[in-house]
């Protein structure tokens, strides 16, 4: 993900325009070759996160502009493809304690001896070393290893220069949209695999989102962008960017968001469509579960085995043109009844008091909403009034005993 500094735009009127690369241009082609070429030979080689950041400067020059800072937008795409962990056979902290501890020691050795006596650095690091089985130069290198600029580089996902061009395009494009105040979303044309597939992102990156249309005239989706929650927050944003590779798979799309630019938050907007060009990279065609939410089906399952859990693949068509998309359909063997559950990540008070005036009017539909206290987002949103069974409330992880005794509770519907 690209930083606020290196995000390269130009402004047309209200409208901001990410300056995008041309992934064929020879510049640079060249350019990201070597970049690459910095953090395959740093891989191979096992330098230091500050080795390849200074091979990276190096590279790059003392210049300015917008091909500097392309540059090291570029470097920042590759960087988090990398891997950086650290290195020593002894923890860190516990070498600086020990090397503390015997430098104070030896200083009130010497204060004894008066002040002719000079501090032996080299005979306090020997001391360390002989007592953990090191040299003192191990000692010396692993003092600090776990500053970040001492991690040493551990695996790299290696791309093609054309890729990188292209990684860095969509990078830019994620960027811009964590500036969003709110975004609309229109997919055309998709197979329902692909619908699904747009739906199980949006659920399971715990987007505010709403979806309305239906399959043969496609799909419209409205999504809360981060600048829009009341306490807005890092990791939500990181998420509804991850969206954006999921959108680029489709075929026929457009995305306008509105947002908020700049230090004076001026209001701009932003277009996006599927003949832009972006080019999707491997890693969305990827399914994300939270954890937490696989350490709870997996505790309900040992609690309840009459129940079986399966995903839920029905888009539930709601009064109003309006669509609910569940998360799971669980299926009571002994009744052969089924009752959709929705998990809801991020959450507004708007948002479910519509699902609690629109379900009940499928009669025949069976649902259970669990709620994330830490994940509301608007400050009245814990003033629901008058919650029904069909609402669990939990805080880190749902109770799979008080989950269980919802769902019976609709089994006597």
């Amino acid at each position: 993900m690209l930083t606020g500094n290196l995000v390269i735009v130009r402004n047309a009127r209200d409208r901001i325009i990410p300056r995008y690369l041309e992934p064929e241009a020879p510049y640079w082609l060249e350019a990201a070759e070597s970049l690459l070429l910095i953090f395959r030979e740093g891989l191979s080689s096992g330098r230091t996160r500050g080795e390849i950041e200074a091979e990276v400067e190096a590279l790059i020059g003392e210049g300015g502009g917008a091909a500097t800072l392309v540059h090291r937008g570029l470097a920042k795409v590759l960087e988090d493809r990398a891997e950086f962990e650290v290195v020593s056979d002894v923890p860190p902290e516990t070498l600086r304690a020990q090397v503390f501890t015997a430098s104070s020691l030896h200083r009130a050795e010497l204060r004894k001896l008066g002040p002719r006596h000079p501090f032996q650095r080299d005979e306090v690091l020997a001391q360390v070393a002989q007592s953990f089985g090191l040299t003192p130069d191990q000692v010396i290198a692993a003092l600090f290893a776990d500053l970040k600029d001492e991690n040493r580089i551990l695996s790299f996902k290696d791309l093609s220069a054309a890729a990188l061009l292209n990684r860095y395009n969509v990078a830019l494009a994620q960027a811009v949209l964590l500036r969003s105040v709110r975004i609309e979303a229109e997919v055309r044309g998709e197979t329902p695999a692909r619908y699904r597939h747009l739906f199980r992102w949006l659920k399971f990156h715990r987007l505010l989102y709403r979806v309305t249309g239906s399959a043969t005239q496609g799909y419209r989706f409205q999504i809360d962008g981060p600048l829009s929650l009341f306490s807005a927050t890092t990791r939500y944003g990181l998420q509804m960017a991850l969206f954006l590779p999921a959108l680029l798979q489709c075929r026929s799309f457009r995305l306008d968001a509105e947002l908020r630019w700049g230090p004076g938050r001026d209001p701009m907007t932003f277009h996006l469509e599927s003949n832009d060009g972006l080019v999707p990279h491997r890693e969305a065609q990827a399914q994300y579960v939270p954890q937490e939410i696989t350490v709870f089906l997996e505790r309900f399952k040992l609690l309840a085995p009459d129940w079986e859990t399966h995903e839920a693949g029905e888009l539930v068509e709601l009064p109003g043109d309006d669509l609910w998309v569940p998360d799971y359909r669980f299926h009571h063997r002994p009744t052969k009844t089924d009752v959709f559950v929705e998990i809801l990540g991020f959450w507004k008070k708007s948002s479910v008091e519509r699902l609690l005036k629109l379900l009940p009017q499928l009669k025949t539909m069976r649902y259970v909403l669990a709620l994330s206290e830490r994940l509301k987002v608007d400050e009245d949103a814990m003033e629901l009034d008058a919650l029904p069974d069909s609402i669990l409330r939990f805080k880190e992880i749902p109770n799979a005993n008080e989950f269980r005794l919802r769902l019976e509770q609709q089994l006597n519907r």
